[in-house]
C-alpha cells in the first residue's frame, strides 16, 4: 500500500473509532410528565399530535394504577397516590400516601430522585410543576427523613400567586399556570439540561372534575398536548446540539369514572385504566405480553440512567423494567396450611431463580433489615415453587423471586396472625 493511502487509510480508521466512542459516551439525561386525570380510552380517541411523534420513536402503551385489586396493594385511584407509586415504584401498601393530603409519606422507600442522588451526587435534578407538594412533600425536597436532598432546579407554588394567576370559577388560571410550568421546563431543558427532571400538567383533571367527558375536557387534553410537544421541541435541541440521550415518558395517575367522566379514586376498570407515551428503545417480553403499571416507569428510568440500587431497596420495588433484559415476571404468593405457593413468569431460558423469604417487614421502619433466607433455588421455567414456612410462624412474608436480570416480590398477609 503506498504511504499516502495507507495513512488516509489509517486516519479514516480513526476518525470511524473517535465517532464510534463518542456516540457511546452520549450524556444520558430522562424526564418524566405526568398529564392530571386521562383514561386511556380517551388519550386513544382524540388527536394528539405531539404524543404520537414520540410514540413513533418508542412506543405508545395501556397501563394501569390502582395496585392489586382487591389484594394488599390495592391503591387508590387518587393524584398523590399515583405520583409516589411513580416516584418510588412501589404501591400505596408501602409508600404509604392515601391521598392528597399527603399526610405521612413513608421516606423509608426512596424515590428516583433519591436513589439518583446518593449515586452520582453532582448531577442535577428538576421538578417543574404546578402543585408545590410535588416536590416538598414527595420528593422530600430539604427533609432530614429524605437526606436533605436538594431538588437543583424548580419552578412551581404557582397555585399560592393569586395576584399573577388570579382564580377564576372556569379554573382557567391553572391552564396558565400549566403553560408557565411549560415555559419554565422547556427553558431550564435547553439551558441548564437537568439531568433527571419532572413536569406536573393539572389543568386536564380540573376540566375533567367540572365537566366530565366533554368538548371542555378534551379541548383541555389538547392543550397538554401542544405543552408536551414544547418539551419535546428542547429536548430535541439538546440531542441535536449536545452529546446527549434523553428518555422521555409521559404519562396520567389515574383514570375517570365511567359513568359521567368526572370522578376517580375507585377501583372500576377505567378509573384503573392509565397509558404511557415515550420514545424508549429495546423493550422486553415483559412489556409485550403483560400490562404495565405505573410503577414499571422507575425502574424502566434506572436502568437507562444506570442506577445501581442496593438489594435492601430492590427486593421492595413492584415495579418490572420495561426495556433490556427480564427474567422474571407477575408474581404471585399464597400461604397454604404452613407453606408458600409462589408463581412467576419465565421470561428467560436455562437460568435458575432463587427464592428468598422475609418473615418481618422491618424495612418499613428505616430500622434493622428484613432477614432474608434462601428457601429454594430452581429452574427458572418450572414457574411454581413450594416453600415452608411451618417454623416461622408471622402475620407477613415477603418473598422475592430473584431471576438473572431482575427481581420481584409479593407478600403473603396472615390474618389468623394479624
Amino acid at each position: 500500500m503506498r504511504p499516502f493511502i495507507k495513512s488516509c487509510t489509517l486516519a479514516i480508521l480513526s476518525l470511524s473509532i473517535a465517532v464510534a466512542a463518542n456516540a457511546q459516551q452520549k450524556t444520558r439525561k430522562a424526564l418524566f410528565i405526568i398529564a392530571d386525570g386521562i383514561p386511556a380510552d380517551v388519550i386513544e380517541k382524540l388527536a394528539t399530535p405531539n404524543l404520537a411523534a414520540i410514540a413513533k420513536q418508542g412506543a405508545y402503551l395501556r397501563a394501569h394504577v390502582g395496585g392489586e385489586k382487591a389484594g394488599y396493594s390495592q391503591t387508590p385511584t387518587i393524584s398523590a397516590v399515583g405520583y409516589n407509586s411513580l416516584l418510588t415504584g412501589t404501591w400505596v401498601n408501602k409508600h404509604n400516601v392515601w391521598d392528597n393530603d399527603i399526610a405521612k409519606p413513608n421516606y423509608s422507600y426512596p424515590t428516583i430522585f433519591r436513589l439518583f442522588k446518593n449515586q452520582y451526587p453532582d448531577k442535577k435534578i428538576a421538578v417543574y410543576s404546578s402543585w408545590l407538594d410535588n416536590r416538598t412533600k414527595l420528593v422530600g425536597d430539604g427533609m432530614d427523613a429524605t437526606g436533605k436532598i436538594k431538588v437543583d432546579y424548580h419552578a412551581d407554588g404557582f397555585e399560592l400567586d393569586t395576584i399573577n394567576f388570579k382564580h377564576d370559577k372556569e379554573s382557567a388560571y391553572m391552564h396558565r399556570i400549566d403553560e408557565k410550568v411549560i415555559a419554565e421546563a422547556s427553558a431550564g431543558i435547553k439551558t441548564n439540561a437537568p439531568d433527571l427532571s419532572w413536569v406536573y400538567l393539572e389543568y386536564t383533571d380540573d376540566m375533567g372534575h367540572r365537566y366530565g367527558d366533554s368538548p371542555q375536557y378534551y379541548d383541555a387534553i389538547k392543550m397538554m398536548d401542544a405543552q408536551v410537544g414544547k418539551i419535546w421541541e428542547a429536548i430535541q435541541y439538546r440531542q441535536s446540539k449536545f452529546n446527549e440521550d434523553w428518555l422521555i415518558f409521559i404519562t396520567t395517575d389515574h383514570g375517570r369514572d365511567e359513568k359521567t367522566g368526572k370522578n376517580h379514586g375507585g377501583q372500576s376498570a377505567r378509573q384503573r385504566s392509565t397509558w404511557m407515551v415515550t420514545n424508549a428503545k429495546g423493550f422486553n417480553d415483559y412489556e409485550k405480553y403483560y400490562y404495565p403499571g405505573i410503577v414499571d416507569i422507575m425502574p424502566t428510568i434506572v436502568r437507562f440512567m444506570n442506577i445501581n440500587i442496593p438489594v435492601n431497596f430492590a427486593r421492595e420495588i413492584d415495579g418490572t423494567p420495561l426495556t433490556g433484559p427480564v427474567s422474571v415476571a407477575i408474581p404471585t404468593a399464597n400461604l397454604v396450611q404452613g407453606n408458600i405457593d409462589i408463581s412467576w413468569k419465565a421470561l428467560s431460558k436455562g437460568e435458575k431463580v432463587k427464592i428468598w423469604v422475609a418473615a418481618t417487614n422491618n424495612f418499613k421502619d428505616g430500622g434493622k433489615a428484613d432477614e432474608y433466607k434462601l428457601l429454594a433455588e430452581l429452574p427458572i421455567e418450572q414457574e411454581h415453587a413450594l416453600v415452608s414456612v411451618k417454623n416461622t410462624p408471622s402475620a407477613i412474608y415477603k418473598v422475592v423471586i430473584e431471576g438473572k436480570n431482575n427481581s420481584i416480590n409479593s407478600w403473603v398477609v396472615n390474618e389468623e396472625k394479624k
